[in-house]
């Protein structure tokens, strides 16, 4: 069966770094590049023309930074995947780009084959969430724990999965954990996303923490 690539839109000021870019993705056949932008005004601009399947935003960029850019597309077209590319590690505007809406990051000097890896991940809702992002999140919440939580929707079975989706698991991971397999983990997620009307496992990680279902 012939299935059709993954359509990737380009956000980088810097003409070399999508022309870098453009080199890793154009070596995986899974994947077309449909359009480029130069600034995050433009990214939101060519987002609504091209309406590709995920966006590599990064994330200083005059006119509009990527997190400005990531909140606006997002709002707009919330089924649009959205991953930082970035030459620093630093999680703090990455936390940021993620709260508002981002799926996840990659590094700029991560080798071709692990930009491939990931970015099939997320396109097809498998990447798992960070450690580092779990770990700011629980951060986050220590703090805000209130006494009183809300009762959960979620099944028995769907808490076990959150509770795994919030140590940072993979899907591979919690299926090995649950002794359940992978389709059923991926299953699972997208019941669990779609009942709290979420889009990935950031949101729900502090929709959860919020709401009081997770202990920080």
């Amino acid at each position: 069966m012939v299935t059709q690539p993954i359509r990737i839109m380009l956000a980088d000021d810097h003409a070399h770094a999508r022309e870098a870019m453009k080199d890793i993705i154009g070596a995986d056949d899974a994947f077309e590049i449909v359009g480029e932008a130069e600034n995050g005004l433009e990214a939101v601009r060519m987002a609504e023309r091209y309406m590709p399947d995920l966006i590599l935003m990064d994330i200083r960029m005059p006119d509009m930074d990527g997190l400005e850019a990531t909140k606006a597309i997002k709002e707009r077209f919330p089924y649009v995947k959205i991953v930082m590319v970035t030459v620093s590690g630093d999680i703090t505007h990455l936390f940021e780009a993620i709260k508002r809406g981002a799926q996840g990051y990659l590094l700029k000097n991560l080798c071709p084959a692990s930009w491939h890896e990931y970015l099939r991940a997320v396109a097809f809702d498998e990447a798992p969430m960070s450690r580092e992002v779990a770990v700011r999140l629980l951060q986050e919440f220590t703090f805000k724990q209130t006494s009183v939580s809300e009762k959960s929707p979620l099944t028995l079975r769907e808490k076990d999965i959150l509770e795994c989706v919030a140590k940072g698991s993979s899907n591979k991971e919690i299926a090995e954990e649950l002794n359940i397999s992978e389709h059923t983990v991926k299953n699972h997620l997208k019941n669990i996303l779609h009942k709290l009307h979420l889009d990935n496992r950031v949101q729900l990680m502090r929709y959860a923490y919020e709401k009081g279902w997770l202990q920080a």
